[in-house]
């Protein structure tokens, strides 16, 4: 069993940042990939980011490469997505998982309760 809390969610204009957080407890953190899913309203879950138990790999979302930066912390049992030059379409719920460092949903057996993050044009 883990149970999975973000926080860091909020209201931010566009072209901003917000740096989302997830802690992490119950099973060994540092034995599995991360990753983080949004869904905004009406559509589906989809992919955002995934690391490597080790932090050694990143994985992104070709809508969001080169402005999100995901990390890990082992020792904290936390893991975070640094969000930049935020757009409107990147209004979502965000949350992060615990599975296979894949981009498929299925491939994540635990996950959070979401976290809020609203980019105003």
């Amino acid at each position: 069993q883990v149970q999975l809390v973000e926080s860091g969610g909020g209201l931010v204009q566009a072209g901003g940042s917000l740096r989302l957080s997830c802690a992490a407890s119950g099973r060994t953190f540092r034995s599995y990939a991360m990753g983080w899913f949004r869904q905004a309203p009406g559509k589906e879950r989809e992919f955002v980011a995934a690391i490597s138990w080790s932090g050694g790999s990143t994985y992104y979302s070709d809508s969001v490469k080169g402005r999100f930066t995901v990390s890990r912390d082992n020792a904290k049992n936390t893991v975070s997505l640094q969000m930049n030059s935020l757009k409107p379409e990147d209004t979502a719920v965000y949350y992060c998982a615990s599975g296979d460092g894949s981009s498929a949903v299925w491939g994540y057996d635990y996950w959070g309760q979401g976290t809020q993050v609203t980019v105003s044009s």
